[in-house]
């Protein structure tokens, strides 16, 4: 599997090195045997296929970390039309749960598996963290129209038909309408979850995300 090259990296253990079982070498990595069993346990992947996932993890990134401007770096190949910096960023941190500028195998797989095979709750309860730029439990007008500009420079000009400047206010305008229940100024996981559910377009997954 061809992953995010990362972040400058730490000499590893002769373990790690010299080990063939992908087990033992990632809990050489963590300093914790039980690793592997864990993650399953969290998430949604068989033990053979996390087994996999981090052998393709371990080949390209030997630390075990990727850093913010190298996730940019190769997001912006998926996007060249556009300026995905931005959008990027957010996703980022939206993968970075313990918030230490870094993305760990561990944190690739439980967003992953959120994403992949999580169910339609899991999946709106990790879009509602995107949109919470803040993290402090509220969406606001400004944090939506912030990812919703970083969706629309990412899928740069060529956009068809070609869209107006202040497209992004009118959609935040049109969805805040819908989502904010209680006319308060703010979204709560609630508010969102239940809008979200009740709508048939993909605005609170994006399909860019989830495939």
């Amino acid at each position: 599997m061809k992953l995010l090259p990362c972040s400058a990296a730490k000499t590893s253990s002769p373990a790690v090195q010299n080990s063939v079982e992908d087990e033992l070498e990632m809990a050489t990595v963590r300093h914790r045997p039980e690793a592997l069993e864990l993650l399953e346990a969290q998430s949604k992947f068989t033990k053979k296929e996390l087994q996999i996932l981090y052998r393709g993890f371990k080949n390209e990134c030997p630390s075990g970390v990727v850093n913010e401007e190298t996730f940019k770096e190769i997001y912006s190949q998926f996007f060249p039309q556009g300026d995905s910096t931005t959008y990027a960023h957010f996703l980022f941190n939206a993968f970075d749960t313990d918030h230490n500028g870094a993305v760990s195998f561990e944190d690739f797989i439980k967003g992953l598996s959120i994403l992949l095979r999580g169910t339609v709750q899991e999946k709106l309860n990790w879009a509602f963290n995107l949109y919470d730029i803040n993290k402090d439990g509220y969406i606001t007008k400004e944090e939506m129209l912030d990812i919703m500009k970083a969706i629309y420079d990412m899928m740069g000009k060529c956009t068809y038909p070609v869209l107006k400047e202040d497209a992004p206010r009118q959609h935040v305008e049109t969805f805040f309408q819908k989502m904010d229940k209680n006319k308060d100024g703010v979204v709560t996981i609630d508010e969102f979850i239940e809008s979200c559910q009740k709508v048939s377009n993909l605005f609170c997954f994006h399909n860019s995300q989830t495939k």
